[in-house]
């Protein structure tokens, strides 16, 4: 991987995301990657359906990815991720998001929206999260490909100027990304997109990571759902994605410590340490 993040433009594929709002790293994973992808996924699989239409009715997703084996780790704290995410966010940025996606025969496409879009600071602006799309299987029009809006990660919000009006002129402007298995398409969270419609008889397999400001409060709790036993074991790099690393000046910090702190051996909360002795 180091070789691989050697060789990396990081610089041209951020201009690609500067100017049309995407990039693809076409060799992110290569087969000896997909295969231990889907051999670390098959014991997560059968447990959750989406609940409602934007999460897919028939697509099946497995949250908190990163935790759930070491190749899920990895591909989240990747050299080259975060040569270029950190292009667009802040030092010590945070992994916001990490799940797989199975789109799965029927499935309708999505709502068009922003990965960012929760952050309600007004647009246009620079982006407060980057995703990450990464193909298990291949992507095409008929099953389902991330379909993106080219130019709209500069639009500004709805009814500003030079942004369309109407959804169905927006509709009239995306694109199928048709990509590889082993591609990963990268986008600032401000990108307008949506996850397309599966009309074949198989599904297609993929997962997102989305990371976000170090300021920014992440779509995953992550310092709940990932126990310390697990954090502990992973890379400096991952401790890191998952809030255990300070951002500038104090941010992320554990009662006046360094939150890595958290992680040692015996480590007791100072809230539960320094109680005084009960009164008699």
């Amino acid at each position: 991987m180091d070789a691989l993040a050697s060789r990396f433009d990081a610089d041209a594929h951020a201009e690609r995301m500067r100017i049309q709002g995407y990039t693809v790293i076409e060799d992110f994973l290569d087969a000896d990657g997909l295969a231990r992808f889907r051999e670390s996924l098959a014991p997560f699989l059968g447990a959750h359906h989406g609940r409602n239409d934007f999460e897919g009715f028939e697509t099946e997703r497995v949250y908190t990815l990163i935790a759930r084996g070491k190749v899920f780790e990895e591909i989240a704290a990747d050299a080259r991720l975060m040569a270029l995410i950190g292009r667009f966010l802040q030092p010590n940025f945070l992994l916001s998001a990490s799940h797989s996606i199975s789109l799965n025969p029927g499935e309708t496409a999505q709502s068009i929206h922003s990965d960012d879009g929760f952050y309600r600071q007004p647009r246009p602006r620079p982006p407060i999260g980057v995703s990450v799309i990464g193909a298990i299987d291949a992507f095409t029009q008929a099953n389902g490909a991330t379909e993106v809006a080219p130019g709209s990660h500069l639009w500004g919000d709805p009814g500003a100027p030079g942004r369309p009006n109407d959804m169905a002129e927006i509709e009239a402007l995306l694109v199928p990304m048709e990509i590889p298995a082993g591609a990963a398409l990268v986008f600032p969270g401000t990108l307008l997109h949506r996850g397309g419609a599966n009309v074949t008889d198989r599904p297609r397999l993929a997962f997102t990571n989305q990371y976000c400001e170090p300021w920014a409060r992440p779509q995953e709790n992550f310092w709940l759902s990932v126990p310390r036993e697990l954090v502990r074991e992973m890379s400096p790099q991952a401790q890191s994605l998952l809030g255990y690393e300070i951002a500038p000046p104090f941010l992320g910090m554990v009662s006046a410590s360094h939150p890595a702190k958290a992680l040692e051996p015996g480590w007791v909360p100072p809230v539960v340490a320094q109680q005084p002795l009960p009164r008699a």
